[in-house]
């Protein structure tokens, strides 16, 4: 292999586990996009293995002292992390996270599991190159339908002139219809060939399986909902009426075939293709007030509407939905944004709250589900905030 030599500072982090280096802390050597090579101190002492990028990323370390670098290495991790999935997911559920890159010592790659189809998505072309042991090992160990590739790159990366190969199907057939899988005995269809977004958030199970017995009788109002996976949550579980918002009238469509799958019918629930905000000021001159909100936007999104930015909007955004929520109601609140602190997110919260005059109580805390494991070596791991308040 070639030898990629780093400064002190990133041997430091190497041998603390971190998975990656910097292209500032290369001092020697520079190995070409999807070459694995030795990491190196300015000893020489060997500090572990990657693959080489050139984006915002020099190396993505996938093994640390003397790890071979290779099929072997690359075996031993994909089988830990199946075993962690084999031992926490239930029968109940068949659509789940079975690889979380840097997570299971696999940075960049993720696998997600939709019944009988995997969902490979990769952060750079420059990972490819594992694409035959993974699609092998998947073969070997799952036997899935298809296998379906997809990349999601980092915006400090230039686009890549191309991908190669390019997103797509690796193994299999590409199914004709949406993929029904289970979550906790709710059926939801998804597109595994969409990636990386195929229709639904598997990292929030936790957050609705911990609302179910909480849903009986009431009225529910589900923001930026996607597919509809809390709404039809809430629906199954008892709420009275639900609310569905969202910009798109694909997703909601899509939402409502969610409903018909689970056979609920559709009298007391409603879709609205909206602007989140214009909703909800149009619920608050209207005087509708629900007995629960759920607020789950994006870290950032582009629109017509405008632009949402997380640290910039949420506390208007959680003042906003206060003002439509009844005496003893509760909102959910939810940020998938690694970079921000549990302390901030929790600020943020509190300053919507202020903005709306009104008290409240948190009830329950939450992230990410065991499929989703975050590593004691990759901080941003834990990225999932989510909370419970009930209003005065």
């Amino acid at each position: 292999m070639r030898a990629v030599t780093v400064n002190g500072y990133s041997a430091k982090w190497l041998r603390k586990g971190f998975p990656w280096v910097y292209p500032k802390e290369v001092v020697k050597g520079r190995g070409n996009p999807g070459e694995w090579v030795e990491l190196r101190d300015e000893r020489g002492e060997r500090l572990g293995v990657g693959i080489a990028d050139s984006g915002w990323l020099a190396v993505r370390v996938f093994g640390f002292g003397d790890a071979p670098g290779d099929a072997t290495t690359l075996r031993g991790l994909l089988g830990r992390a199946a075993a962690l999935r084999d031992a926490v997911i239930g029968p109940e559920t068949t659509g789940y996270r079975l690889v979380h890159a840097e997570n299971d010592g696999l940075p960049g790659v993720r696998v997600d599991w939709w019944s009988h189809h995997a969902t490979v998505v990769l952060d750079s072309p420059a990972l490819a190159p594992i694409l035959p042991v993974l699609v092998e090992w998947l073969i070997e160990t799952r036997a899935p339908r298809g296998i379906h590739l997809c990349y999601r790159t980092d915006p400090r990366d230039a686009a890549p002139s191309r991908f190669d190969p390019a997103p797509g199907l690796l193994d299999g057939h590409v199914p004709t219809d949406d993929v029904r899988v289970l979550e906790r005995g709710v059926t939801y269809g998804v597109r595994p060939h969409d990636g990386p977004d195929v229709g639904l958030y598997a990292d929030m199970r936790d957050v609705r399986a911990w609302l179910e017995p909480t849903w009986g009788g009431t009225r529910v109002l589900n923001t930026f909902a996607y597919t509809g996976a809390f709404s039809v949550s809430a629906a199954f579980n008892g709420a009275a009426e639900t609310v569905s918002v969202d910009l798109s009238q694909k997703y909601l469509d899509r939402a409502e075939a969610n409903f018909r799958l689970n056979e609920l019918a559709l009298d007391a629930h409603e879709f609205v293709a909206e602007d989140t905000f214009k909703a909800l000021d149009r619920f608050r001159r209207t005087q509708r007030m629900f007995d629960r909100v759920i607020l789950d936007p994006p870290s950032y999104s582009h629109s017509r509407e405008g632009t949402w930015s997380a640290k910039k909007d949420l506390p208007r955004l959680v003042g906003a939905a206060a003002r439509v929520i009844d005496a003893d109601g509760w909102v959910v609140v939810a940020s998938n944004q690694g970079e921000m602190s549990p302390r901030d997110f929790r600020g943020l919260v509190l300053e919507g709250f202020k903005r709306a005059d009104r008290v409240a109580q948190e009830i329950w805390v939450g992230s990410q589900g065991p499929d989703f494991p975050a590593s004691s070596r990759f901080p941003e791991g834990r990225y999932l905030k989510v909370a419970v308040w009930r209003l005065d």
